[in-house]
């Protein structure tokens, strides 16, 4: 049995850390709140800005813009959003996985290349053996427009030069506080089915200055710049929750532990007593 130090060291090694998962726990509450305003303030225009180009494109007699040919595909880029730090679960792994299932799924494609974002998805995937395109790590600590705006303009670039001939996302969707759901979504070319779904029905007619298919060609740019924006803001929020609950459950353990360790604790100290109490006796016992 351990002794005595041996177990107070360790229940004050264990306190300390309830302590640090605690404080953590309330940093990452504070973080999501911010962040999950964010994405709640986001969701709408996202629906609107859909809701805008469904109503353009359904004006347009033939919709044709670079964004939407589409190609077999070979040359992909993978977008990868992960955390900027550990300490959530399996927050980073879980998108890690999804990646190396979907790099084996997609049998034809010849080239497959990275673009890791956040610090942890950096320092996984640069230690593979797949290329990388760019990185990005640090940009999740603050995500800003002007961050995806650069994202967007970088793929839009290279899909119109035919240098690639599509583009992924695999990031974590925020649910809530408990649930954040892996999703792999295409962002390039743009699906033909985002932009022909309009209502046909009780359309009202709008003049346009230009014209309609010049704000198309404005319109889905826009379009990708701002889903690569929500992508980002969806896994900023995920990772701060992500955090809170592992934070929560490694402080309920340790709770745990610390009383696991005061139970061992009082025994130990029980034992060493009454074995005191027995070796007094006995010497005086034996002096009698």
């Amino acid at each position: 049995m351990a002794s005595l130090i041996d177990i107070r060291r360790r229940l004050k090694s264990v306190k300390n850390t309830q302590q640090i998962t605690r404080a953590m726990k309330l940093v990452a509450a504070a973080k999501l709140r911010r962040a999950q305003d964010r994405v709640i303030a986001a969701r709408p225009y996202a629906k609107a800005l859909r809701d805008v180009l469904v109503s353009v494109a359904s004006r347009v007699a033939e919709v044709r813009h670079p964004l939407l040919t589409v190609r077999e595909e070979k040359r992909v880029v993978v977008l990868v959003v992960e955390g900027e730090k550990g300490l959530c679960g399996a927050f980073n792994a879980n998108v890690n996985r999804a990646v190396t299932a979907l790099l084996r799924e997609k049998t034809g494609w010849e080239q497959a290349t990275l673009m890791p974002i956040g610090k942890k998805a950096v320092d996984y995937w640069k230690r593979r053996q797949w290329p990388l395109a760019k990185s990005y790590p640090g940009i999740l600590a603050k995500v800003e427009p002007a961050q995806a705006r650069e994202i967007a303009e970088f793929l839009a670039a290279e899909f119109v030069a035919e240098r690639i001939d599509a583009a992924y996302v695999v990031f974590n969707e925020f649910r809530s506080i408990l649930s954040q759901i892996v999703r792999v979504e295409r962002l390039l070319p743009i699906s033909q089915a985002q932009v022909k779904t309009g209502e046909a029905e009780h359309r009202v007619d709008f003049l346009y200055e230009p014209d309609a298919e010049t704000i198309l060609a404005r319109l889905l740019p826009r379009y990708v710049e701002f889903s690569v924006f929500r992508t980002l803001l969806e896994s900023a929020a995920a990772e701060h929750a992500a955090r809170v609950t592992a934070m929560d459950s490694a402080s309920k353990n340790a709770g745990d532990m610390i009383d696991a360790l005061t139970l061992t604790y009082n025994r130990a100290r029980q034992a060493r007593i009454t074995k005191e109490l027995i070796e007094i006796v006995s010497g005086a016992a034996a002096q009698e």
